[in-house]
């Protein structure tokens, strides 16, 4: 083992631990905010994890789309709608813990058995010519044309449906069918004073 390997594998250890940890904090922390935060540390220590790996663009959308957009929308949203209201504690609580509790140990169970069988030899890689951007851009415009089409055309409808709901209010409830009739113009009455009809009569000896 050289040094590189060496740094490799402390770099790699360190970055393991602390998305684990940032990840056990945005769960088990009460505090939404601090949540919001350590999820922005895990995101990062997964783009550490990426450079491990080489591969470059993905640890820059990983740090600009998900730390810089993703991260800091979800905190916007949490100051802005920032309620200090106390839960109530809901009806069979220790039913929900305990079946999330066997659902997180099977799923930590399924992942370590496929840790365990696979073979983690080590193969040479061939560089890319030109990086990894310019491979990742031939599959996009070749072989994953489709999906990536697909998906720009999901965030389209996406974006039209957030800026329908966020209109909502300056859009007319009146269909185009009902015609809205124009205001009549009325020129306002002098009052009138009211005359008894006694008064009227002629009084006796006139």
């Amino acid at each position: 083992m050289n040094l590189a390997e060496g740094v490799q594998i402390v770099a790699f250890g360190l970055l393991a631990v602390m998305m684990i940890g940032t990840a056990l904090g945005v769960v088990l922390l009460k505090n939404i905010v601090y949540s919001a935060f350590l999820l922005g540390g895990s995101f990062i220590s997964i783009a550490g994890l990426y450079i491990l790996l080489n591969a470059d663009f993905v640890a820059a959308a990983q740090v600009l789309i998900y730390v810089g957009s993703v991260n800091v929308l979800i905190l916007f949203g949490i100051m802005l709608v920032n309620k200090r209201e106390t839960f109530k504690e809901l009806p069979l609580n220790w039913l929900r813990k305990g079946a999330t509790a066997i659902v997180c140990v099977g799923l930590f169970a399924l992942l370590g058995t496929m840790v365990l069988s696979t073979s983690w030899l080590i193969t040479p890689i061939v560089e890319p010519v030109g990086g990894s951007v310019t491979l990742i851009g031939q599959h996009f415009f070749s072989d994953f044309l489709l999906p990536f089409e697909l998906a720009s055309v999901f965030l389209l409808m996406a974006m039209v449906g957030a800026i329908i709901l966020a209109r909502r209010d300056y859009i007319s409830d009146i269909l185009p069918t009902q015609k809205s009739e124009p205001p009549v113009l009325t020129l306002q009455e002098r009052p009138r004073e009211l005359i008894s009809v006694a008064s009227d009569r002629p009084q006796k000896g006139e």
